[in-house]
């Protein structure tokens, strides 16, 4: 499912920049660090087009306050385990039919710009 299917919209949440407690080590656990989400999510549009009402579309601003306060306030061990998470707050509204999250890490390794990970999922 690489792209939108007739009937769907894509809605692209790019570079969130948010800080949180992400990793295994001791300095890890007691420094917030920087984290990049980037989101996609595909969902059925028609309904929205046809009422050109809110009430009918996806709420992308709900979305990303979710991911907001759920990655700020958390505190994880693994990429993998806040990748997941974040993608499960994206898939909760029915009208979602695929999303794809890739979570950033910057600066985890010597010499590389960032570390990332990338979930998605989708509903038959």
């Amino acid at each position: 499912m690489n792209q939108a299917e007739p009937g769907q919209a894509t809605i692209r949440i790019k570079n969130l920049r948010l800080r949180t407690y992400i990793g295994i080590n001791d300095e890890e656990k007691q420094k917030l660090q920087d984290v990049i989400i980037n989101v996609l999510i595909r969902y059925r549009v028609r309904s929205a087009i046809q009422h050109n009402d809110i009430d009918h579309a996806l709420n992308y601003r709900t979305i990303n306050k979710a991911i907001i306060n759920h990655v700020e306030g958390g505190r994880f061990l693994l990429l993998e385990r806040m990748a997941s998470e974040v993608l499960a707050l994206a898939m909760e509204d029915p009208m979602v039919c695929f999303a794809q999250v890739e979570i950033d890490k910057p600066h985890a390794l010597r010499f590389a710009d960032s570390v990332s990970i990338t979930l998605c999922d989708r509903r038959d």
